[in-house]
């Protein structure tokens, strides 16, 4: 007799497990949505018109740190969009196209630059130093 109960007390005691391993498996999908959700929420769609400014972010500084170095490479210009976020920029000085994916691209807000296609180098200078 003490055979049945116990096999019975372990029947029920697996049937418990089953139920706390589904509710586990519940919990988890649960969880995995919210997260999924906030996650999605805070994308930024990034979308360029064909004419605007953009940089490029270079990632190799990233493996080889320079503190005071820009991360960011441009200004280029949009040329055509896409879908799935690939663009085509050209840079005024060349005449290369490239193409990029938009995760890799932000707005430049700088000063629009000229048509003509010539940048204007400006050189720092040591200021004069007076002489006794």
């Amino acid at each position: 007799m003490g055979f049945e109960k116990a096999g019975a007390e372990q029947k029920l005691q697996q049937q418990e497990l089953e139920c706390l391993r589904l509710e586990a498996y519940e919990n988890s999908r649960l969880y995995k949505e919210k997260v999924r959700a906030v996650h999605d929420k805070n994308i930024k769609r990034r979308e360029f018109r064909p004419g605007e400014l953009v940089l490029i972010y270079n990632s190799r500084l990233r493996l080889m740190p320079d503190k005071l170095r820009s991360r960011w490479e441009g200004p280029y210009r949009v040329e055509k969009a896409e879908p799935y976020g690939v663009f085509h920029l050209s840079h005024p000085s060349s005449p290369t196209i490239l193409k990029v994916n938009g995760h890799c691209l932000k707005l430049y807000h700088g000063e629009k630059i000229k048509d003509s296609k010539e940048l204007e180098i400006l050189l720092l200078e040591d200021p004069p130093t007076e002489v006794d």
